[in-house]
């Protein structure tokens, strides 16, 4: 697959093992600007541990993992964070503080700029409610702000999450499994949100069909492997098969 933007994410012949056990095996790709990329594959492929190694989460055993340009290796844990920052990463836990209004689960999209300072003055006069409510409308939940977090929905927990992200306003968006413990029509409702929020969008998904549905490109991730790697369109039903296939 060519492209002659400069990456945003590149695998260099990257490994991950844990315990000595390889979970990403030798994988190298890069994910392009404006690209909706699907990590698809079996429980345990590797998709999580993918995600993880994108957001400078977790490091690689072996090889090199690439971030706008920077060896992720090679930086100093303060840079490491200022370029976490330029990504927003949703998790299938959402990672919300339930016993907190959603206006204060938004802004938490603003604490790598905040200082400690604005940060602490805002959990009892919430700052920046314009900018919340704003990324609220965008996800259809404008009118849960001083709502707390756990009396809402788990689909409009989800868009909280995302909401956070959209304050954040980070280059790319990386997605686990946002849509797991959703019902089918919420993660419909979801993935075109996703899609439709006009950055570059990776998201590892169970669900093939909303794959092909919402990405324009399709990874396929079996034993920590890539076993495919090409446009949605071109993914045929024995590449779905040899993905998800038993072994004996």
């Amino acid at each position: 697959m060519t492209n002659n933007q400069y990456p945003i994410f590149e695998c260099k012949n990257v490994t991950k093992q844990f315990n000595n056990f390889p979970v990403i095996q030798e994988i190298t790709l890069q994910i392009f600007p404006g690209q909706k990329v699907a990590l698809v594959g079996s429980s345990g492929a590797g998709k999580s541990t993918l995600i993880n190694l994108l957001n400078g989460t977790i490091r690689p055993t072996y090889g090199q993992v690439w971030v706008l340009g920077r060896d992720l290796s090679q930086l100093k844990p303060q840079s490491v964070r200022k370029l976490q920052s330029q990504i927003g990463t949703i998790y299938q836990q959402f990672h919300l503080v339930n016993n907190l209004q959603v206006i204060h689960n938004v802004n938490a999209g603003h604490l790598g700029r905040w200082s400690f300072l604005q940060a602490a003055f805002s959990l009892m006069f919430p700052l920046e409610v314009e900018t919340a409510v704003g990324a609220l409308k965008r996800v259809g939940i404008a009118e849960k702000v001083y709502q707390r977090c756990d009396r809402l929905s788990g689909g409009q927990q989800q868009r909280v999450a995302i909401a956070r992200v959209l304050v954040q306003d980070p280059v790319v968006i990386l997605a686990d499994e946002p849509v797991a413990s959703l019902d089918p029509e919420l993660s419909r409702e979801i993935m075109q949100l996703l899609a439709e929020l006009g950055k570059t969008l990776v998201v590892s998904l169970h669900d093939f069909e909303l794959a092909r549905r919402f990405c324009d490109r399709i990874v396929g991730l079996r034993q920590g492997r890539v076993l495919f790697d090409c446009a949605a369109e071109a993914v045929t039903l024995e590449m779905v098969d040899e993905l998800y296939k038993r072994d004996n």
